[in-house]
């Protein structure tokens, strides 16, 4: 879903192509998103290793760069830029690091009614501010779990990785995004994989699906977790595998993002009167394979 570093002008142009795009034949066929019933969650016998794995038969290793527990009383500024350091947002709300905060053991981006400064009004900007925080670094590979709440409105709360700074290579993993009161979405984990350019792909495609929780999402505290490798990616949601795909095309170090938008195409514009609302984040941890840290 997310089309980020372009003209607000374009991207009224692409939205509806970039829906519409497909996949290479066959591909998307690979992928499949499973409904176990009943669902019932892993329960955590240590923090050690991912709550899918709990006996560690991936051989996990803690990978700190992108670990953070957020017990603290502000950003880490050595892993994490306070907003998204090249792009402002999606129209019509603006990403303000103000609204980003860390306080009670989470990572807290809230969403609220406020106007846009003058300059931001010209670009498309206004009546509503958001969050957004990316990691200072890049990651290629690995197992990354979060716990995390999403906001009570339609406004987003994503988790997601991409990178668009190289001009022959744009890929992204967006583990979720959740409209926690967007009509029809309460229960929804949209999870959608995108190739925007590789030396090989000149054409926008993405894969999503949503897997259907037995829950309405804003409600409680939940573990999301992203397993990628060269072979497969892999998704979860309170340790139970929930999607899969074969990696035919995500090979290309990504930013780690935790962002708040608007989406009125998608999710429709909050409500006054759910406003403000926080997404927060107890953790982020990630591991790597022994093998990789060698």
């Amino acid at each position: 879903m997310h089309l980020i570093g372009l003209p607000f002008a374009a991207l009224l142009v692409l939205a509806p192509i970039a829906a519409c795009a497909q996949a290479p034949a066959g591909l998307a066929e690979q992928w499949e998103t499973l409904h176990p019933t009943p669902f019932r969650p892993v329960q955590r016998i240590t923090n050690r290793y991912p709550l899918s794995d709990q006996q560690n038969h991936g051989d996990w290793v803690p990978y700190a760069p992108m670990t953070d527990e957020f017990n603290g009383t502000q950003l880490d500024a050595t892993k994490w830029f306070p907003t998204n350091p090249t792009w402002k947002g999606r129209q019509p709300a603006w990403f303000n690091p103000a609204n980003v905060t860390v306080a009670g053991g989470c990572l807290n981006l809230t969403m609220r009614k406020q106007d846009a400064p003058e300059d931001l009004r010209k670009e498309g900007y206004h009546t509503y501010s958001s969050a957004a925080v990316q990691s200072r670094g890049t990651v290629l590979y690995g197992y990354f779990e979060v716990r995390a709440k999403p906001m009570r409105s339609a406004g987003s709360s994503s988790f997601w990785f991409y990178n668009n700074a190289d001009p022959t290579q744009w890929t992204e993993i967006d583990v979720f995004e959740i409209g926690g009161r967007a009509k029809g979405f309460e229960r929804k984990v949209n999870i959608t994989v995108h190739v925007f350019r590789t030396p090989q792909i000149k054409q926008h495609f993405q894969i999503g699906d949503a897997w259907i929780a037995p829950w309405d999402l804003d409600d409680a505290f939940h573990v999301y977790g992203l397993e990628w490798d060269a072979r497969e990616l892999k998704f979860y949601v309170d340790g139970v595998l929930v999607r899969r795909g074969p990696n035919t095309h995500w090979h290309q170090p990504l930013t780690m993002n935790f962002d708040s938008e608007t989406m009125p195409d998608w999710f429709g514009l909050p409500k006054d009167e759910d406003l403000p609302s926080t997404y927060r984040i107890d953790y982020v941890r990630a591991w790597k394979h022994r093998s990789e840290t060698q």
